[in-house]
C-alpha cells in the first residue's frame, strides 16, 4: 500500500489515513510535518522534499496525506494510488470549525483557535487560488496521473456520521 490522499485543507485526509491505517502498521506522513518551520513560515522546499524522499527511501508501505502539490508531485512517482478528496468548500469549512485541538499543530488548544478565522478564510479561496494549495494544480496533478486513482465529491463516500 502507497496512497497519497490529496485535498483541500478540513476536506478529510486524515480521518481517512486513520481509518485506511486500522489495524495495520502501515508509516503515515502528514506533509504538513514536513513543511512548516515555527510559526506560519514554510520551510524551504528542498528541506521538505530531503525528509520526504527519507520517508519513501525508509518505508515500503506508506500513506502520505496534505494539500501540498509541490511535495505531492515529488512522491507521486512512488505512488500506487491517489485519492482525491473534493467534497465542496463548505463540507471542509464545517471540518475545520468542528476540528479538535491539533497538540501536533499547536502548542495550546488556545493558539490554534486563534488561527482559525485564517484557516476558514483561506479554506474558501480553494477554489480560485493559483498556487500548490488550489484546487487548481490538485485536478492537474490528479488529471496527469496514469496509477490508480478516485475523486471523491461526497463526503458520505468516505466519512461516516
Amino acid at each position: 500500500m502507497r496512497i497519497i490522499l490529496l485535498g483541500n485543507a478540513g476536506a478529510g485526509k486524515s480521518t481517512m489515513a486513520r481509518r485506511l491505517m486500522q489495524g495495520l502498521s502501515v508509516p503515515h506522513l502528514s506533509l504538513d510535518e514536513i513543511a512548516w518551520g515555527q510559526g506560519a513560515e514554510r520551510k524551504p522546499f528542498e528541506e521538505s522534499v530531503q525528509v520526504l524522499r527519507k520517508f519513501l527511501d525508509d518505508n515500503e508501505h506508506w500513506i502520505i496525506e496534505g494539500c501540498y502539490s509541490d511535495l505531492v508531485e515529488v512522491a507521486l512517482p512512488f505512488c500506487e494510488e491517489l485519492r482525491f478528496l473534493n467534497p465542496g468548500i463548505e463540507v471542509c469549512v464545517d471540518h475545520c470549525l468542528k476540528r479538535p485541538w491539533e497538540p501536533e499543530k499547536f502548542p495550546t488548544e488556545k493558539e490554534q483557535q486563534e488561527m482559525l478565522a485564517n484557516l476558514v478564510a483561506w479554506v474558501r479561496e480553494y477554489e480560485t487560488r493559483s498556487d500548490e494549495y488550489g484546487l487548481h494544480r490538485h485536478r492537474l496533478l490528479f488529471e496527469h496521473f496514469s496509477g490508480k486513482k478516485r475523486e471523491y465529491k461526497r463526503i458520505d463516500e468516505y466519512i461516516e456520521g
